[in-house]
């Protein structure tokens, strides 16, 4: 009861922010939701003032409902049916997944990028956006400004890609069932996904959405076992530090469990076959609860702060953007399949 009367003035704050960036996200869907949320946190913290009555709500917001959204995607995820479907792409979803990595790991060192930030940047460009940042951000503790700043990234290079690719696919020669592997490996968040390939749908009258989307959620997958090495790693950290500070290391205290429960209900709706009638709402409210973290996110960020030092993972985005981009292409002339 003592959380509720906490935490219920900063939910509804949140919420109210997260109603119009859902239906925004529904109309400018290359955009999306947890970006139009985040702009409009951010703007309001310029004219709101900080209050501390909706602070534990808001807090509550970003970590719980993030954790509360991670573990409810798991139920869009029918791992049977995506590896069935996405088979022929996992070559190609393995080789972008680790350049992108490959390329993160390299500039966070080379630039002194801040590891959280390059760890967001490298799994949202790498796996699906939006989605594999929300899953990420709690395992390795990262903060509203580290969040914000890569899911700014991310959509930098989702509005881009959703513009330009539908037309260098045609110039370079793609087949339909090119650039439908194209654009589930290239392209960051599914939402842009769908809005490359239904642009490539109305310039070709051509049918790529679906094999696009499926090619998407197989890549999606990598969810599961990049935060399961993350939480391991952070574990090994924690143990280290409360080591060396004579201090005792609990699994209880660092370990994110909600990445289990995900699991669990990916596991679950494999298992029980879970129709769409079930699994599809409840995707619906997953992505909602996104948006509304994602609005007290950018409520709690600097905006001042993000821009002065948004170089950097922007420079990061983009190097990350042009190796999978390239390394996609690339390995399906490999393959044989463009």
């Amino acid at each position: 009861m003592k959380s509720i009367q906490e935490n219920y003035k900063g939910l509804l704050f949140c919420l109210v922010i997260a109603i119009p960036a859902a239906w925004l996200g529904k109309k400018f869907e290359v955009i999306g939701g947890p970006v139009f949320a985040i702009l409009i946190g951010m703007c309001l913290a310029l004219i709101i003032k900080k209050n501390d009555s909706l602070q534990p709500g808001i807090k509550y917001t970003s970590k719980k409902i993030l954790q509360y959204a991670v573990i409810l995607l798991g139920f869009g995820m029918n791992l049977t049916d995506i590896l069935a479907k996405g088979r022929q792409s996992l070559p190609i979803i393995v080789a972008t997944i680790s350049t992108s990595l490959l390329i993160t790991f390299v500039l966070c060192k080379v630039l002194n990028i801040p590891s959280k930030t390059a760890t967001l940047v490298g799994v949202g460009s790498s796996i699906c956006g939006g989605s594999a940042i929300a899953a990420t951000a709690p395992v390795i503790d990262a903060d509203d400004e580290e969040i914000a700043q890569s899911i700014s990234v991310i959509f930098l290079f989702n509005v881009i890609a959703a513009l330009i690719f539908p037309t260098l696919g045609g110039i370079i020669g793609l087949s339909n069932e090119g650039f439908g592997l194209f654009a589930g490996t290239a392209v960051n968040d599914t939402s842009s996904v769908t809005a490359a390939a239904a642009a490539w749908d109305g310039i070709h009258g051509s049918s790529t959405l679906d094999s696009a989307t499926i090619v998407k959620l197989t890549r999606t997958l990598a969810i599961i076992p990049i935060t399961l090495v993350l939480s391991v790693w952070q574990m090994q950290k924690a143990r280290k530090e409360g080591k060396e500070a004579g201090g005792s290391f609990k699994i209880g205290k660092i370990f994110p469990f909600f990445i289990l429960f995900f699991v669990l209900a990916s596991v679950i709706t494999t298992v029980l076959s879970l129709p769409v009638s079930v699994t599809a709402p409840i995707k619906e409210l997953s992505k909602f609860f996104i948006v509304m973290a994602m609005a007290a996110i950018g409520f709690n960020t600097n905006i001042v702060k993000l821009v002065k030092t948004g170089g950097k993972p922007i420079f990061m985005g983009f190097c990350c953007w042009v190796g999978i981009t390239a390394v996609s292409l690339l390995m399906q002339r490999v393959l044989g399949i463009w």
